[in-house]
């Protein structure tokens, strides 16, 4: 079904009204990013958290998109249930479904749905059950650049695949001058950088080339980047760490990493380009579809907006959990952190930390799907 179009202005005037909502320091791990906040307003909100049964260990991996989304919500949880730790790798979509399907982690995150052989895969770790998506996260894909004396820069998709494919090796191209008139573009070469590792951020963004510039893009999209040339980085902190160091570069990445960077605003054909926010990643997931069966609610992105206001090249982080044969020594403390995450207070916090909330209807459906895990 479509989400309805009145989601949308509720959606924005949520996504206003938790901006004013607690910041989060990220947790220790391999992967982080710019959360900050402080401890007392993280024991403030602990108490809307329920414990239940949660104890011990939970191991995690995937996305590494979602990685300041989880060590905020890891800091919360913690607060409220100390005897609980959460260990969240983040190594990226790929390894993170791996890591579900061999039954080493208790649940993963992935930035692209599950395909139809990994279902297939998961009923051997999900006993009597399957792996299902449930959609916890939602954000723009920002494209962070460097390019000195270039604070603002328009691009399209067309210039974006091309770019990436390697045919606009310039800054000072005639195609990127034509989107920025008053821009002073300097030859520098352009250093495109993707992902090394098997990422659903490059699934999303190569889905966005596929989808908007079926011209000029010809490589197809999945979680493996398979165009020739670039440089490669792994992780979302790698290729935000290699733009920041390279003169001339530029790359995709979840919006929370390129905050001390500057952005690219998309020429949708909308009234005026659109940069990428919490704001713009909602009105672009409002206009998604959801195309899961039973208790999975994968959604379709509409890569093509030209809705105003609206992020085109924005993702839909995943929970991946069996809906039935958890493992019983997880399954009381996974219960407990994703309803948590599901809550209006665990999606309260996603804006102040540059994620977008999932749409309240859409939410709602996690939630009911979350208590009837077994």
């Amino acid at each position: 079904m479509k989400l309805q179009r009145k989601n949308r202005r509720a959606l924005a005037l949520g996504a206003i009204a938790f901006s004013g909502a607690l910041a989060l320091t990220a947790c220790g791990s391999d992967d982080t990013g710019n959360s900050n906040g402080g401890d007392a307003s993280a024991t403030a909100n602990a108490g809307s958290i329920k414990c239940d049964d949660a104890k011990g260990q939970l191991l995690a991996d995937g996305s590494s998109a979602q990685k300041n989304a989880i060590d905020a919500w890891v800091k919360q949880f913690a607060a409220a249930c100390p005897g609980v730790q959460i260990n969240y790798k983040g190594g990226g979509s790929g390894a993170g479904i791996t890591a579900f399907n061999q039954g080493t982690v208790a649940f993963a995150g992935s930035d692209s749905a599950l395909k139809p052989e990994e279902v297939t895969e998961s009923k051997k770790v999900c006993s009597g059950g399957q792996g299902i998506d449930l959609p916890m996260v939602g954000g723009a894909i920002a494209l962070a650049y460097n390019v000195e004396g270039v604070d603002d820069l328009v691009l399209d998709a067309k210039t974006i695949a091309q770019i990436f494919s390697g045919k606009i090796k310039t800054w000072d191209d005639a195609a990127i001058k034509k989107l920025n008139p008053d821009a002073k573009l300097p030859s520098t070469k352009i250093q495109a950088f993707h992902r090394s590792d098997e990422s659903g951020t490059t699934d999303n963004f190569t889905k966005y080339l596929g989808a908007a510039a079926k011209a000029d893009w010809t490589y197809g999209d999945g979680k493996a980047w398979a165009a020739p040339g670039g440089q490669a980085a792994s992780g979302s902190s790698g290729v935000a760490q290699s733009v920041k160091q390279t003169s001339g570069a530029i790359s995709y990445m979840e919006e929370s990493y390129a905050k001390e960077m500057s952005t690219v605003a998309i020429d949708t054909g909308a009234a005026e380009p659109v940069k990428p926010s919490s704001d713009s990643a909602t009105a672009a997931i409002a206009d998604a579809e959801v195309v899961g069966t039973g208790k999975d609610l994968a959604l379709e992105i509409n890569y093509n907006t030209k809705a105003d206001g609206a992020y085109p090249i924005t993702l839909v982080t995943y929970e991946i959990v069996c809906d039935k044969g958890n493992k019983s020594e997880t399954l009381p403390t996974v219960k407990s952190f994703l309803t948590y995450i599901a809550s209006e207070d665990g999606q309260g916090i996603l804006a102040d930390n540059s994620y977008a909330p999932i749409p309240d209807e859409i939410i709602a459906k996690v939630r009911t799907t979350i208590a009837g895990l077994s």
